[in-house]
Protein backbone atom coordinates (compact mmCIF):
# COMPACT_ATOMS: atom_id res chain seq x y z
CA UNK A 1 0.00 0.00 0.00
CA UNK A 2 2.84 2.46 0.80
CA UNK A 3 4.68 1.83 -2.15
CA UNK A 4 1.19 2.26 -4.60
CA UNK A 5 1.06 5.89 -2.60
CA UNK A 6 4.63 6.70 -3.42
CA UNK A 7 4.24 5.12 -7.49
CA UNK A 8 0.61 7.71 -7.67
CA UNK A 9 2.81 10.24 -6.17
CA UNK A 10 5.77 9.84 -8.53
CA UNK A 11 3.62 9.86 -11.54
CA UNK A 12 1.44 12.99 -10.45
CA UNK A 13 4.68 14.51 -9.92
CA UNK A 14 6.52 14.14 -13.37
CA UNK A 15 3.15 15.13 -14.87
CA UNK A 16 3.28 18.15 -12.58
CA UNK A 17 6.90 18.93 -13.79
CA UNK A 18 5.66 18.23 -17.85
CA UNK A 19 2.95 20.81 -17.59
CA UNK A 20 5.69 23.19 -15.69
CA UNK A 21 8.39 22.27 -18.72
CA UNK A 22 5.58 23.26 -21.13
CA UNK A 23 4.03 26.30 -19.69
CA UNK A 24 7.68 28.07 -19.35
CA UNK A 25 8.16 27.62 -22.89
CA UNK A 26 4.89 28.17 -24.06
CA UNK A 27 4.07 31.16 -21.80
CA UNK A 28 7.58 32.35 -20.76
CA UNK A 29 8.14 34.40 -18.10
CA UNK A 30 9.05 37.81 -19.03
CA UNK A 31 11.85 38.51 -16.11
CA UNK A 32 13.50 36.13 -17.81
CA UNK A 33 16.40 36.19 -21.07
CA UNK A 34 16.93 33.63 -23.26
CA UNK A 35 20.01 31.81 -21.11
CA UNK A 36 18.10 32.19 -17.75
CA UNK A 37 14.81 30.53 -19.26
CA UNK A 38 17.26 27.87 -20.71
CA UNK A 39 18.46 27.31 -17.54
CA UNK A 40 15.09 27.06 -15.93
CA UNK A 41 14.04 24.42 -18.20
CA UNK A 42 16.98 22.45 -17.71
CA UNK A 43 16.72 22.48 -14.00
CA UNK A 44 13.45 21.33 -13.90
CA UNK A 45 14.11 18.52 -16.72
CA UNK A 46 16.65 17.56 -14.38
CA UNK A 47 14.28 17.77 -11.58
CA UNK A 48 12.22 15.63 -13.61
CA UNK A 49 14.83 13.09 -14.83
CA UNK A 50 15.62 12.63 -10.70
CA UNK A 51 12.24 12.27 -10.02
CA UNK A 52 11.68 9.19 -12.83
CA UNK A 53 15.38 7.84 -11.42
CA UNK A 54 15.77 8.05 -8.20
CA UNK A 55 18.93 6.99 -6.02
CA UNK A 56 17.83 4.12 -3.99
CA UNK A 57 17.90 5.86 -0.77
CA UNK A 58 15.52 8.57 -1.95
CA UNK A 59 12.71 6.41 -2.96
CA UNK A 60 10.76 7.23 -0.56
CA UNK A 61 7.66 9.91 0.56
CA UNK A 62 9.97 12.43 2.65
CA UNK A 63 12.50 12.87 -0.20
CA UNK A 64 9.52 13.42 -2.48
CA UNK A 65 7.98 16.06 -0.25
CA UNK A 66 11.25 17.72 -1.20
CA UNK A 67 11.15 17.12 -5.06
CA UNK A 68 7.57 18.51 -4.77
CA UNK A 69 8.66 21.88 -2.75
CA UNK A 70 11.38 22.15 -5.76
CA UNK A 71 9.20 22.21 -8.70
CA UNK A 72 6.12 24.36 -7.17
CA UNK A 73 8.30 26.79 -5.45
CA UNK A 74 8.31 29.54 -8.35
CA UNK A 75 4.09 28.58 -8.83
CA UNK A 76 3.32 29.18 -5.13
CA UNK A 77 5.20 32.60 -4.73
CA UNK A 78 5.29 33.90 -7.99
CA UNK A 79 2.61 35.64 -10.35
CA UNK A 80 1.97 36.48 -14.10
CA UNK A 81 0.79 34.66 -16.77
CA UNK A 82 3.00 31.86 -16.72
CA UNK A 83 2.05 30.41 -13.18
CA UNK A 84 -1.44 31.36 -13.52
CA UNK A 85 -1.47 28.76 -16.47
CA UNK A 86 0.68 26.41 -15.19
CA UNK A 87 -2.25 26.59 -12.45
CA UNK A 88 -4.85 25.91 -14.83
CA UNK A 89 -3.28 23.02 -16.61
CA UNK A 90 -3.06 21.38 -13.19
CA UNK A 91 -6.59 21.99 -12.28
CA UNK A 92 -7.37 20.50 -16.20
CA UNK A 93 -5.45 17.56 -15.80
CA UNK A 94 -6.94 16.97 -12.40
CA UNK A 95 -3.87 16.83 -10.10
CA UNK A 96 -4.07 16.98 -6.61
CA UNK A 97 -2.29 19.74 -6.40
CA UNK A 98 -3.49 23.20 -5.00
CA UNK A 99 -2.25 26.78 -5.03
CA UNK A 100 -2.19 27.70 -1.30
CA UNK A 101 -1.10 30.98 0.75
CA UNK A 102 1.52 29.11 2.58
CA UNK A 103 2.55 32.52 4.38
CA UNK A 104 -0.72 33.13 5.80
CA UNK A 105 -1.04 29.31 7.04
CA UNK A 106 1.86 29.91 8.77
CA UNK A 107 0.70 33.25 10.10
CA UNK A 108 -2.26 31.85 11.31
CA UNK A 109 -0.65 28.65 13.86
CA UNK A 110 1.83 31.25 14.89
CA UNK A 111 4.88 28.99 14.10
CA UNK A 112 7.19 27.54 11.41
CA UNK A 113 6.36 23.91 11.66
CA UNK A 114 9.37 22.36 9.90
CA UNK A 115 12.63 22.96 7.44
CA UNK A 116 10.48 23.29 4.47
CA UNK A 117 8.56 25.76 6.00
CA UNK A 118 11.90 27.51 7.11
CA UNK A 119 13.25 27.51 4.08
CA UNK A 120 10.06 29.39 2.39
CA UNK A 121 10.50 32.22 4.74
CA UNK A 122 13.35 33.39 4.80
CA UNK A 123 13.57 33.20 1.01
CA UNK A 124 10.76 34.95 0.60
CA UNK A 125 10.26 37.47 3.85
CA UNK A 126 12.66 40.11 2.46
CA UNK A 127 11.05 40.36 -1.01
CA UNK A 128 7.50 40.09 0.31
CA UNK A 129 7.77 42.81 2.32
CA UNK A 130 9.57 45.00 -0.45
CA UNK A 131 6.68 44.25 -2.37
CA UNK A 132 4.10 45.24 0.08
CA UNK A 133 2.90 41.29 -0.09
CA UNK A 134 3.17 41.63 3.96
CA UNK A 135 2.95 44.32 6.62
CA UNK A 136 5.11 45.53 9.03
CA UNK A 137 3.79 43.58 11.48
CA UNK A 138 3.38 40.35 9.40
CA UNK A 139 7.31 40.51 8.87
CA UNK A 140 7.98 40.70 12.25
CA UNK A 141 6.03 38.49 13.53
CA UNK A 142 7.77 36.18 10.71
CA UNK A 143 11.26 36.56 12.16
CA UNK A 144 9.84 36.15 15.62
CA UNK A 145 8.53 32.52 14.18
CA UNK A 146 12.49 32.12 12.27
CA UNK A 147 14.03 32.91 15.86
CA UNK A 148 11.74 30.26 17.47
CA UNK A 149 12.73 27.57 14.65
CA UNK A 150 15.81 28.11 15.53
CA UNK A 151 16.40 27.71 18.68
CA UNK A 152 13.98 25.05 18.62
CA UNK A 153 16.07 23.15 16.52
CA UNK A 154 19.46 24.38 18.31
CA UNK A 155 17.71 22.19 21.40
CA UNK A 156 17.69 19.05 19.53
Amino acid sequence: MKNLKYNEAVENLIEAVSIAIQVIKDYPPKELNNTQLHHVINVYSEWKADIVNPKPKFANMSSLKYKIENVFTYFQEDKGETVEMFWQKIKEAELPYKRENKLAKILKRKRIKDNIEFDFVTDVIVPYQQEGLITEDESMLLKQYIGNFEMKNKQK
